[in-house]
């Protein structure tokens, strides 16, 4: 029995998902190696916009497509630069998925005003929260282990920039996850305003 090649070949495993897939995994590695500080925030966090282009995706394609852009874009960026070891691709990955699959999921069940409004936020909360949790316990002291520097050293260029912080709990509360509030909003937003521009290239 010979199937529809149109239905064998659907979803995100279509040649035209996974170029699209392909391409915007490319751009956010791009934009990952154009990444910057912010002044009130420790300069070891690093502001960037490479989960936008997953979140295109994953608006256009699905949660699948998201999950693929992320990986792949992290991927990349091991392949391309990486001078954390493997740490800050695997923290980005898994933190971008935090943020990016429940956005996809409510957007995939609710795709108008609303889905965009409660995912986004619904993104923001739980990729902050995982963000918070995943640095107290694994990437701050693999961050240490791997670039040779105490925990302590992260929490003493953290207290320059905010008096409040003074051990690894307060980094968290005070300056990890504020941070990724502010990039969960500001990556939402420009994430649906490009998606919404490039809206014809996905039909």
């Amino acid at each position: 029995m010979i199937r529809n090649s149109s239905h064998a070949k659907s979803g995100v495993f279509a040649t035209s998902s996974m170029v699209k897939i392909g391409m915007l995994a490319g751009l956010g590695m791009i934009l990952m190696l154009l990444d910057f500080p912010l002044p009130i925030f420790p300069t070891f966090l690093k502001f960037d916009l490479s989960d936008a282009p997953a979140v295109i995706g994953a608006f256009a394609m699905g949660p699948a497509a998201g999950v693929m852009i992320e990986f792949l874009k992290n991927v990349l960026k091991i392949i391309v630069r990486s001078n954390t070891g493997g740490v800050g691709e695997l923290a980005n990955f898994l933190v971008g998925i935090a943020y990016v699959l429940p956005l996809a999921l409510i957007y995939k069940k609710w795709p108008n005003k609303k889905g965009v409004l409660w995912g986004s936020l619904l993104a923001v909360f739980s990729g902050a929260f995982f963000a918070g949790v995943l640095n107290y316990y694994i990437f701050i002291p693999a961050y240490a282990a791997v670039l040779g520097y105490p925990v302590d050293a992260f929490v003493t260029m953290a207290g320059k920039i905010n008096s409040a912080v003074v051990d690894l709990r307060t980094l968290i509360v005070f300056a990890i996850v504020p941070f990724n509030i502010i990039k969960g909003i500001i990556v939402a937003a420009s994430g649906f305003g490009l998606f919404k521009a490039l809206r014809p290239l996905w039909k």
